[in-house]
């Protein structure tokens, strides 16, 4: 497999942070007929589910068990292609506790994963929306085995160049309107930090062993995909979201291969509100 130096991990990971739009802040005066509006729909996720960890580095068994899971997602139309770019930002993290197949030993894992990119709508039809677009994908985090002596924890640490897509159907189930919604996002390129196998990290961040330890990731080391069905639907006052979440991330680096896969059953509260723009003159 190929390595990157470091000045070059540093150039792809500042090129994904210029692929961010630039955030704009929201008015709070009254619109009018000079200012222009972009509908945002803001949802705040908790679930719940199973975990299966898997980490050569640590341990040649997998561990499976429980996982929380916490999710805020905004959404928003942009002025970009006529108005048909919509613009997500998916902040996620997750802590789960594991055992291994005979439950003598156990291992907890957490992380955090930041999407943020953009989307083409396709409006196929009044109530069918199809989505392509790409996201920069942030993700830190950290497995930690209860019983290892010289190896007990090991780190993630990756970024990656996402192709996303999503399928968006708005439906009547007699006077419910529900916003049906199937989204999978697959990295294509990007950088990972990975040890060597039987490397210690004294070895590399104390004595200076780190040739090979960021190392360039496709679709061929890193085979890995997340997806999302939800449901959107009015509660009296207030819009709830049903969803199911499969995330499955994979590795082969370094002679590791590691595995977390998670299936998570989802509830949350969605805000819809307006930003208000003034037009440029």
């Amino acid at each position: 497999m190929r390595t990157v130096s470091r000045h070059t991990a540093l150039w792809l990971f500042f090129s994904l942070f210029l692929l961010l739009p630039t955030v704009i802040r929201a008015q709070l005066q009254l619109p009018d007929t000079a200012r222009q509006t972009h509908f945002v729909k803001r949802t705040t996720m908790i679930g719940v589910g199973t975990a299966n960890m898997y980490d050569t580095y640590l341990s040649p068994q997998e561990y499976r068990g429980m996982e929380v899971r916490l999710a805020r997602e905004s959404i928003r139309m942009t002025r970009w292609a006529n108005g048909n770019l919509s613009l997500q930002n998916f902040l996620q993290g997750y802590v789960n506790y594991t055992h291994n197949r005979v439950d003598n030993n156990n291992t907890v894992a957490g992380q955090v994963n930041w999407n943020i990119g953009l989307h083409y709508n396709f409006r196929l039809t009044d109530n069918f929306r199809l989505l392509a677009g790409g996201l920069a994908d942030m993700n830190g985090g950290f497995v930690y085995n209860l019983r290892n002596g010289n190896n007990p924890a090991s780190a993630r640490a990756f970024i990656n160049l996402d192709a996303s897509a999503m399928a968006i159907w708005d439906v009547r189930i007699k006077r419910l309107p529900i916003q049906l919604r199937y989204q999978i996002n697959v990295p294509v390129m990007g950088v990972m930090f990975s040890p060597h196998y039987g490397q210690s990290y004294y070895e590399i961040f104390s004595l200076g062993n780190a040739s090979g330890v960021v190392r360039f990731t496709s679709l061929h080391n890193q085979p890995s995909l997340r997806q999302m069905l939800s449901a959107d639907f009015p509660v009296g006052r207030i819009k709830m979201r049903l969803a199911y979440l499969w995330d499955a991330q994979q590795s082969s680096l370094n002679h590791i291969d590691t595995h977390a896969y998670s299936h998570i059953f989802m509830v949350g509260f969605i805000k819809e509100f307006y930003l208000l723009k003034k037009p440029r003159k």
